[in-house]
């Protein structure tokens, strides 16, 4: 992780408009912009959602003071968005929906994404906000197959794709259309973030997916995984990351993908697990299912597809460029997976009689 502090170049005190806080990425962007001395304002659907963001700042030992604002604004409407961006310097536009079970017909996913990345990218414009960074995804990136399985910035996952869930449609379609708009505006800057899988401590009340998987492991409720082997980026370097692009010259009109290192699988992931939480061996996944039966699986059991249009190959995911033109230095991967566990441990997951051992 880099010691480097991104936001040295620019004053202080500047409003930054934050999408998505609710979420494990937005919290920490909250968190980190607050502590960095920036002014944070928070979109939400409903005013009831101002307390799930003050009690993530609390999680995360951040005290506001008068530093923090709300704004009422819907990604499914267009009201509310001018208000939300009078006065605003910088967005970094984290909110998109990402559904735990597979929604009924993909327009559920893709019209919401791409329409409310839209909307906020054209309200930032009109606002005279001279950049958006928008949190992507790698779903974006690497999810067409390609012979050598070597994936950077370049890459882009082709939506017809096989097999491709809708989350993963859902993000390339809605990435394509803020490129678009923006090339066709000419007059505002686009920096993309496309982050792996994405673990690390939470702040808020409600584990993510990623963090839920490692839960899943430490409590038996996953004895067998499928092979399928994916990147993995702590949370607080991907903010880390946005912060960057949020100021960094280099990077108006860029993506940058998030990722820690070489890939790493599920079955890799559970013996990291049980190497640091021993307490838990006998819980942890104990079996990988071949890609044959992945892919037999999945016919019945959607949360497999995934797995399955991945087929089991071992992606080589570079983050070169987010190293080279932002200098950004990520966290080790083994860290990473113990931090997000020892954070389910610190808000009551228990192992047998209690025992957590400590890595």
């Amino acid at each position: 992780m880099s010691t480097e502090d991104p936001t040295d170049v620019i004053a202080r005190h500047e409003t930054v408009l934050v999408t998505g806080a609710t979420g494990l990425v937005g919290s920490h962007s909250v968190a980190r912009l607050l502590r960095e001395g920036y002014r944070a304002r928070v979109t939400v659907r409903r005013a009831g959602q101002e307390a799930e963001v003050r009690g993530a700042l609390r999680y995360a030992e951040v005290e506001p003071a008068d530093r923090l604002e709300f704004a009422v604004a819907d990604l499914g409407a267009g009201t509310g968005w001018a208000e939300a961006m009078d006065g605003v310097s910088h967005v970094l536009h984290h909110a998109s929906p990402f559904p735990l079970t597979p929604p009924e017909t993909e327009d559920e996913l893709v019209l919401p994404a791409r329409d409310g990345a839209l909307r906020v990218i054209a309200a930032a414009r009109e606002a005279g906000v001279p950049r958006v960074v928008m949190t992507s995804s790698y779903a974006a990136v690497g999810y067409t197959v390609k012979p050598d399985n070597d994936y950077s910035e370049a890459d882009w996952t082709d939506p017809d794709t096989e097999g491709l869930p809708a989350y993963h449609k859902s993000k390339v379609l809605a990435e394509r259309a803020a490129w678009e708009y923006v090339r066709a505006q000419g007059d505002i800057e686009l920096a993309v973030i496309n982050p792996t899988g994405i673990f690390g401590p939470q702040l808020g009340d409600r584990p993510s997916g990623s963090i839920g998987l490692v839960e899943n492991m430490l409590t038996g409720r996953m004895p067998v995984v499928p092979v399928m082997y994916f990147g993995v980026v702590d949370v607080r370097d991907v903010v880390d990351l946005h912060l960057r692009a949020m100021v960094h010259p280099k990077a108006a009109g860029e993506r940058f993908i998030a990722v820690s290192g070489s890939s790493i699988s599920l079955f890799g992931m559970a013996r990291i697990l049980r190497e640091h939480f021993p307490a838990a061996a006998g819980l942890l996944p104990s079996a990988e299912l071949t890609i044959e039966q992945v892919r037999e699986a999945a016919k019945t059991e959607p949360a497999l597809r995934d797995a399955a249009t991945l087929q089991g190959r071992i992606p080589v995911i570079s983050n070169e460029k987010a190293r080279s033109v932002l200098g950004w230095r990520p966290r080790d991967v083994s860290e990473t997976i113990v931090a997000t566990a020892e954070c389910r441990f610190r808000r009551g997951l228990t192992l047998p009689e209690g025992d957590i051992a400590q890595p």
